[in-house]
């Protein structure tokens, strides 16, 4: 069972890799990968593939929490897929437009200026590779994924970004004030 607040558990660890996100689109969906597997991160650490498994068919995705730079006070949305792939482990998540940091932090993905998501897991078992200098994660406990500004992994990036949302309907209607206007003048001429 987890702690009431397992992010500020001292047993709990945080791994930034930078995302690579694909395409945060109107709706706030982006996918992307928060780990990839035989890469050493920044603090020597490497992820080696099945490490995840146990963890996800445990919580499944609804039991992973999507927060911002790994503050519980701050969830802003939902992971809908979490799997480990060749690759590394994939995700897929909503944030939620109607919380305002979930909107800043939409808008800062699209603008390219937000580009990391980060781990936040406990390690069940690990071996220290000391001739490669790496220490391995075999199994994971997966608690959350943050988006953040940090990355402990660099080889992965947001790779796309769709285009803004839709405009509220006042600016379109407001639009068609304008085009209703200008074309009257022209008629009118």
């Amino acid at each position: 069972m987890l702690p009431a607040n397992p992010t500020t558990s001292p047993d709990l660890e945080q791994k930034a890799a930078a995302a690579d996100l694909s395409g945060v689109d109107g709706e706030g969906s982006f996918h992307g990968y928060a780990s990839l597997f035989g890469i050493a991160d920044l603090a020597g650490d490497m992820v080696i593939r099945g490490a995840f498994q146990r963890s996800i068919a445990a919580r499944q995705a609804s039991g992973i929490r999507m927060l911002y730079q790994h503050d519980p006070a701050e969830p802003i949305g939902i992971w809908t897929e979490i799997r480990e792939d060749g690759r590394g482990l994939f995700v897929r998540g909503r944030l939620m437009l109607d919380v305002a940091r979930a909107r800043e932090v939409a808008s800062l993905m699209r603008a390219g200026a937000l580009d990391g998501l980060s781990i936040g897991f406990k390690t069940v078992r690990a071996r220290a590779d000391r001739q490669a200098g790496v220490r391995r994660l075999t199994e994971i406990d997966l608690w959350e994924i943050s988006v953040v500004t940090f990355p402990m992994q660099p080889d992965a990036r947001v790779s796309a970004v769709k285009a803004d949302p839709p405009q509220p309907s006042s600016h379109l209607a407001a639009r068609m004030r304008r085009a209703a206007l200008s074309l009257n003048r022209r008629n009118s001429k």
